[in-house]
């Protein structure tokens, strides 16, 4: 199962979400799951010190056809509660292996959840939503927002709603729109926030996000 969580419009939350998906995932099946991360942020969100130095997807995608069959198996990171993450890398995610990346991905026996930022369309974010067995949008119920995922280059097979204080829109607004369902809503809390500052989340995955999670995919 390759599920890709992405967003149409910056600070949505993917990576919370992307992440917290992982683990659930990951703590769920005996083989356990792999968080891959395209947009930059996972490491820190998982509590991994940074290294300048660590390769990822970037390097991989650059190397061409040329890489061994395991190679890019050789650049995850064993995060613990059975949850492996392929970083980001540096430099530029090259487009052009964007659809062998995919299939890779969509190969693997563990559940793979993709962590893809922003899809602004050819891009390799966008190559890996199109082709995932579930593609997620991460989104706040904000008029802007859902005008840019109307007309993103990727159409989600579901949406998750992070709800906050304030907004006028509801689950069923947003399904209207988009014309997709809403999978979870998930709430903006104190608890949450903290987790993540902390780079907690792994080891603290509030209750309240996993409740709000667990039908996501």
């Amino acid at each position: 199962m390759l599920v890709c969580c992405w967003s149409a419009k910056g600070g949505a939350g993917t990576t919370v979400v992307a992440t917290a998906l992982a683990l659930m995932l990951a703590r769920s099946t005996p083989a356990g799951a792999l968080l891959v991360d395209l947009a930059g942020d996972a490491l820190a969100v998982a509590g991994v010190p940074d290294d300048p130095d660590r390769a990822g997807v970037s390097e991989w995608l650059r190397e061409g056809p040329s890489v061994p069959a395991d190679g890019l198996a050789r650049l995850e990171i064993t995060v613990g509660h059975g949850l492996a993450l392929l970083p980001r890398g540096h430099g530029l995610l090259l487009v052009e292996r964007g659809q062998a990346l995919a299939a890779l991905l969509a190969a693997d026996p563990r559940p793979v959840v993709v962590d893809a930022g922003l899809v602004v369309g050819g891009d390799v974010a966008s190559v890996i939503a199109a082709a995932a067995t579930e593609s997620l949008l991460v989104t706040r119920p904000c008029f802007l927002a859902l005008r840019r995922a109307f007309v993103a280059p990727v159409r989600p097979s579901g949406v998750v709603l992070v709800v906050e204080d304030g907004r006028a829109l509801r689950a069923t607004d947003v399904e209207a729109a988009l014309g997709v369902p809403v999978r979870a809503e998930v709430s903006v809390t104190v608890q949450v926030a903290r987790a993540v500052d902390a780079g907690l989340l792994m080891a603290r995955l509030p209750r309240s996000l996993e409740r709000e999670l667990r039908h996501a995919a």
